[in-house]
This record gives C-alpha cells, structure tokens and sequence, in this order.
C-alpha cells in the first residue's frame, strides 16, 4: 500500500480580480515537491481552486488516498457540504469558476480525497509556505493568462 498524500495549497491575488498566483506543497512520505504559477489576471477564489486541481493533477497513482490542507472555505465547504455536486447537477448554472470546477471534478473521482481546513497566515509551516509560493508567483514578471477568467468575465 502507497504512502497517503499530503497536499497543501494556497491562491493569492493582488487585487480581486489582479494578478494571482497558487502554490502547492506536496508530500508523501519522504518526498516533497513544490509547484507554483502566476496569472496576469485572475481571483482568489481560482487560484485556491487551481492549486487543489493541479496538485491532484501530478498524482501517479489513481485511487491514491489524499488530504488536502487549504484554508480557502470556498473549496472546503463547496467539496465538503457538497454543494459542488448539486452546481454540477445544474450545468453549473449562475455558478462562478465553471471552467475549473469540471475539471476539479474530473479529476477529484481519480482518488479518495478528503479536505482539512487551516487558518490562513496562521502557525501551519506548510501552508505558510504556499502563501509564499502563491504570493511570489503573482508578483513574478512572467505571469501567464488565465483563459478561463478571461472567457467567462
């Protein structure tokens, strides 16, 4: 049996909407990885959802079991209370992100995923750590275009 998944993940945005950022801390067992990326527009909201969907898109193994630590509640409670699978039931109608809650979806099904909240800016090393990686990424000068808010704002 594989080692469980750790996964940590911050958004950033300068400005809401402005550029934005993610970063992602991986961790299972004595690996670790990091990921970052910045946008030259975006919201917080996408870049707390982006981090989750691209941290659970470098998983090797389907069926993996992952902890998610985030302190966004609006990817905690959308999965957790299961709101999201209600907005997907009605084509994500009036919903905002609809781009990127499909592809969490299409992705969340490949694992046993559960979702943790932390206290942003808080005592947690880790997720102190994605704030930096996010915050970095969005100050960075090569800042990338988020498509998806870009087609649907």
């Amino acid at each position: 049996m594989s080692n469980p998944i750790i996964i940590y993940t911050d958004g950033s945005s300068r400005g809401n909407p402005g550029p934005g950022g993610y970063g992602v801390v991986l961790i299972s067992g004595p690996y670790r990885k990091e990921l970052s990326k910045g946008f030259k527009l975006t919201t917080n909201n996408r870049m707390e959802l982006l981090g989750v969907i691209v941290a659970l898109e470098e998983l090797k193994h389907p069926s993996s079991n992952v902890s998610v630590y985030t302190d966004s509640k609006y990817v905690v409670d959308a999965v957790e209370k299961g709101w999201v699978f209600g907005w997907e039931k009605k084509a994500f109608k009036d919903k905002k992100n609809p781009d990127l809650w499909m592809r969490f979806l299409s992705i969340y099904r490949n694992h046993r995923v559960k979702f943790h909240w932390v206290k942003g800016h808080a005592t947690n090393l880790e997720n102190n750590r994605c704030d930096k990686l996010a915050t970095d990424a969005a100050q960075s000068k090569d800042l990338f275009n988020d498509t998806g808010y870009i087609e649907n704002n």
